[in-house]
């Protein structure tokens, strides 16, 4: 990520932003009682919301000095992995519940998203739900991108390709500036 993206999603600005609007929202009546899987939690902005609210929080990021802080950060809270989310270290059928937020657009082709969804499946067990939510395309988003890794996902084709890792019920619904996903197992 460029200086500005870092320097965005680790500002308070931000965290405002995804507790108060872009989680509840994603999240809206589901049970995060069980295990569940955080796939790239980045600076931890997600992370320490979701510790609040969830039975067991597993993170998974690739990016090793992220795991690290963030592993440091929680002082135990959360189990942190450092790995890639489509190749997940983690048994079939691990958790109950699968998260990522505003990761999707970093992942380098929609090949790769298509790992991360298949890899989500397989590790959630039957009555699991994935869900999440990642940006949609703007002038503000793409300038905010110069110099990164940005593959948006079109929030229209999402269901289909939810479907086609293994999901059941599959949906996305956009917003102003991101869309949001659901699909079951």
């Amino acid at each position: 990520m460029n200086a500005m993206h870092r320097r965005l999603c680790r500002s308070e600005r931000w965290a405002e932003r995804m507790h108060g609007q872009v989680m509840p929202w994603a999240l809206a009546d589901l049970d995060l009682g069980g295990d569940v899987l955080e796939i790239g939690p980045g600076y931890g902005v997600t992370t320490r919301w979701l510790v609040e609210r969830t039975g067991s929080l597993t993170a998974v990021e690739v990016d090793p000095r992220l795991a690290t802080a963030l592993d440091r950060d929680m002082a135990g809270r959360v189990q942190v992995h450092t790995a890639d989310g489509a190749r997940l270290p983690f048994r079939d059928a691990s958790f109950d519940v699968v998260v990522c937020f505003t990761v999707l657009h970093h992942v380098p082709s929609p090949a790769h998203q298509d790992k991360v969804f298949a890899e989500a499946a397989r590790v959630l067990r039957p009555g699991g739900v994935f869900a999440g939510s990642d940006s949609v395309r703007s002038l503000r988003f793409r300038l905010l991108h110069v110099g990164d890794t940005m593959v948006v996902v079109d929030p229209a084709t999402m269901p289909d390709r939810l479907r086609d890792a293994g999901f059941l019920d599959a949906s996305a619904e956009a917003g102003e500036r991101s869309f949001r996903f659901r699909a079951g197992r």
